[in-house]
Formats: C-alpha cells, sequence, structure tokens
C-alpha cells in the first residue's frame, strides 16, 4: 500500500514513503521501496536511506530495515556498494505512469421517446398498493427471508399463478409445474438449455422476437424460419423444411411483431406435429391480458393433453419490469432437469417481492389491475393510429397487444425512418431487420404502452409532419 511522500533530509537523495499501520514491517518497507522504484519515482542510481535512519523513521527494528533492503538487492532492484551504501539498481523494470482520469460521471436513466416498446403503464393505484405490502413484509419480515428459498418460488405464489393461468388463458397445470423467473428471457433459456443441445434443429417464426432468436443462435442450435401469414405460423412449410426439429418457439396469441393470432386450424396442426415428431412447443405468451375485444383463444398448452407445451409468462407487461418477475410452465417429467438448471444459475426468487406479489394475486388486486390498465392501453392505441393517419403508411389496428405495425405503402429503408423518427423523437423499431430472409416488406413497429395518449400522438404527428 503506498501512501503520501515525506521529503526527506539532504542526506537521503529519495522520497520516502510512509508505511501503512498494519502489516509485517520488512514486507511493508520492501512493498513501499519497490514501488517507488518501479514507478519512476527513485531513479536509477539514486541512494537510499541508511538502514539506521529508516529504522528510525519507521519506528522499525533494524533487522526489518536490513530484510527489506536485502530482499531489494535479491530481486534486482537495488545493489549494495561496499562502503558506500544502497544503490537503486541501473536497470530496473519501471511500471507505465498512469493517466490521471476524472471521476466517472453515472449518467442519469434516459426515459424511452413515446412509441418505443417494452414500456408498461404506470398505475398510481397499483403503485400505493404495492408500496404498503413491501412495507409491511420489511416492517414484519418472515422467517424465510432470511434464508434461500425453493428455486422454484414460493409454494403460495406459485398457487396464485396457477389459479390465474386456468381461469384466465386456460393453462391446465398444477403450482408443481409453475417455475418463477425474472422474466420471459430467463424462462426461455430454461427451457433451451433443459430441451436442446449445440446443433439440435429447432423452428422459429419469420419475423421474430430477435432476443429469442439471438439465444437460438447463440446457444449454436440449427435454426429455420418459418414464414408467418395471417393465420401465424406456417406449420406444412415448416415441416416441409424441417420436420425431425426438436422445438419450435412460437407466440400465438399476438405473433410478434406482426401481430396476427395462430387460428384453432394452425394450433392443432401444430400440436399434432409435436406429438408425432416427439418435439416441444415454446409457447410465449407475453401481453395475453391486453386484448380489446372478444375472448383470446385458449392457449397452446390447454389444448395439448400429452405434456409436449412449455408455457412462458411475465409479469413486466402488466405490470413494470422492474419487478423481474415472469413464469414458466413445464410438463412434469422436465421439471426436476429445468429447475437443477435453475439452482446453478439463480438460486432462488426474491422472497420479498414474490410475498407482495401473492397478496396482489390473492386479494384481487391484479384483475382490477389489469381493467385500468388496458383501458389506458386503448386510449393510447386509439390516440396513435388516428395519428399516424397519412398517404405512406398503411396502419393495422390490433385487437390485442401492446404495438402495432405501420407498414410503408413504397418500398424504401424502414432502418432510415426509424432513425429520423428518433430524431423528432418518436420512438418506433424498424420491421425488416426481424426477418430472418428478406421478403421485401418495409415497416414500422410501434409501441402505446406506457404513454399518455397526447404524449404519443403528438410524437406521431410530429414524425409523420416529415415524411
Amino acid at each position: 500500500m503506498m501512501a503520501r511522500i515525506i521529503r526527506t533530509n539532504s542526506d537521503w537523495s529519495a522520497n520516502t514513503p510512509i508505511l501503512p499501520a498494519m502489516g509485517p514491517r520488512r514486507l511493508a518497507l520492501y512493498r513501499s521501496l519497490r514501488g517507488l522504484i518501479e514507478s519512476g519515482q527513485m531513479r536509477p542510481g539514486d541512494k537510499l536511506p541508511t538502514t539506521r535512519d529508516i529504522a528510525k523513521r519507521f519506528g522499525v527494528s533494524r533487522g526489518a530495515a536490513v530484510a527489506a533492503y536485502e530482499m531489494l538487492v535479491a530481486d534486482g532492484f537495488a545493489e549494495a556498494r561496499v562502503g558506500a551504501g544502497t544503490y537503486v539498481a541501473e536497470a530496473v523494470p519501471l511500471l507505465q505512469a498512469s493517466p490521471v482520469q476524472e471521476p466517472a460521471v453515472v449518467a442519469e436513466a434516459v426515459a424511452p421517446l413515446p412509441g418505443a416498446l417494452g414500456c408498461s403503464t404506470a398505475d398510481e393505484t397499483t403503485l400505493r398498493i404495492f408500496r404498503m405490502l413491501m412495507n409491511r413484509h420489511l416492517t414484519q419480515p418472515s422467517a424465510r427471508h432470511f434464508h434461500y428459498n425453493d428455486p422454484a418460488g414460493s409454494h403460495a405464489l406459485r398457487v396464485e399463478v396457477a389459479a390465474y393461468l386456468k381461469a384466465a388463458r386456460g393453462v391446465n397445470c398444477s403450482p408443481d409445474q409453475v417455475i418463477m423467473t425474472a422474466g420471459t428471457q430467463q424462462g426461455l433459456d430454461l427451457a433451451v438449455r433443459a430441451l436442446l443441445k449445440p446443433g439440435d434443429p429447432v423452428w422459429i417464426e419469420d419475423p421474430c422476437y430477435a432476443a429469442a432468436r439471438e439465444l437460438f443462435e447463440g446457444t449454436e442450435l440449427s435454426v429455420t424460419p418459418v414464414p408467418i401469414n395471417g393465420e401465424g405460423i406456417d406449420v406444412a412449410a415448416g415441416i416441409a423444411v424441417r420436420p425431425d426439429a426438436k422445438a419450435v418457439y412460437v407466440t400465438p396469441s399476438h405473433q410478434y411483431p406482426l401481430g396476427v393470432t395462430l387460428s384453432m386450424a394452425r394450433r392443432l396442426a401444430l400440436i399434432d406435429w409435436a406429438r408425432k415428431a416427439g418435439a416441444y412447443i415454446i409457447e410465449d405468451d407475453y401481453d395475453s391480458e391486453f386484448r380489446f375485444s372478444g375472448p383470446p383463444l385458449s392457449a397452446l398448452q390447454g389444448i395439448d393433453g400429452q405434456e409436449r407445451v412449455i408455457y412462458l409468462g411475465t409479469f413486466s407487461k402488466t405490470l413494470l419490469p422492474g419487478f423481474r418477475f415472469g413464469y414458466l410452465v413445464v410438463p412434469r417429467h422436465l421439471r426436476e432437469r429445468v429447475l437443477t438448471i435453475r439452482r446453478l444459475t439463480d438460486r432462488f426468487p426474491s422472497t420479498l417481492a414474490e410475498d407482495a406479489l401473492t397478496e396482489f394475486l390473492r386479494d384481487g388486486h391484479f384483475s382490477a389491475h389489469i381493467k385500468r390498465a388496458r383501458k389506458r392501453v386503448r386510449a393510447a392505441r386509439d390516440a396513435l393510429v388516428e395519428a399516424l393517419q397519412c398517404e405512406r403508411l398503411r396502419v393495422t389496428v390490433p385487437e390485442q397487444g401492446l404495438h402495432l405495425v405501420a407498414d410503408l405503402e413504397s418500398v424504401e429503408d424502414d432502418v432510415a425512418l426509424a432513425a429520423m423518427a428518433r430524431t423528432v423523437g418518436f420512438g418506433v423499431k424498424a420491421l425488416s431487420p426481424l426477418y430472418q430472409r428478406d421478403t421485401g416488406r418495409r415497416g414500422l413497429v410501434i409501441g402505446f404502452s406506457g404513454f399518455a395518449p397526447d404524449v404519443l400522438a403528438d410524437a406521431a404527428r410530429r414524425f409523420v409532419s416529415g415524411l
């Protein structure tokens, strides 16, 4: 440890450090003097203080000083000259002086631009209730907060999630099949690790959620893009190209990014293929709570019957991403394998947040929150659609979800157009990069959750006026 430098009397030709308060004195003296030599503060040929003087200066025994000097000589940092004293060696390795750096300035988080994807709708009532629940569990903490939790998440929370999924999505599962995760992406990663190995063939939708595609490619799976049309994923096309796929990743309730719903005929065809091929369906049901007209089709998991579907869901879209809560519903025969992987990568979810979320679900707050959020999101959608009316855009008005697609009437660079939109404060995403194969379709993917209708509409009008 280096400390401040003392300028010594004229008998000393170098600066001598003050030793740290703790540690063996000979080692501390050796390291300090060596540091001065390596950094160039004591130059080749400089004379070191006598062992008697340095022992007196630092209040150490002369034996400790002698031992430190002997170590410097032995390591080539100093040389002893008979009758003349000890000097810095003529050739020693010097450390490059580190440039003085200004303290790093931590930038404040930048709020997303209106139209950005992945934003949830803030709700003062929900935040107030969660604040009350979190405070209660902090002031009267359960004993389970002070030791390690179940990797699957608390049983009480899994009971509530299973009950909600059965009532709202037709998912057929027991609490033991539910595994709490830190969002959909972790659930997807767990499913991939449990089911597949490098080189295994998989289907993905084309276009597809980019983070899912990156995960499949990053784990060295053999990815086959399967086209999407008005009925969802084209199962026959997938079978024609790669009938031996081990798994398929789909967003059947509200395909990302195109927004179409997988038809019942396609659902049955996909399940039939999975059963015959011994493959698994990874169903990402990321925003099914936000349906604006009519009931949604039942989840694939609920109509499977032979445990070929792994179901993914999240509270990030309905509540807020900051909670980091999602869930995975797995077939019984895969549960232990998935939990083993979970235990090795992320020991268990937050017990404090779990207890608050459990009460929020159990006491009916979640259902009330969804009703309020759905109303706000629909108002934002309508304002956005109205503001986007222009000749160059063809807007598909979604009956479900938190984003829409605005197709370009002419073939032009949607990536450049998205960049231009951001310069006027409109946070859209280009459609074409989400395709694996270039279909010639160009458009913009625009989110409408998390923004007030007037703010979203103003941003859209600024964009449209520049077209």
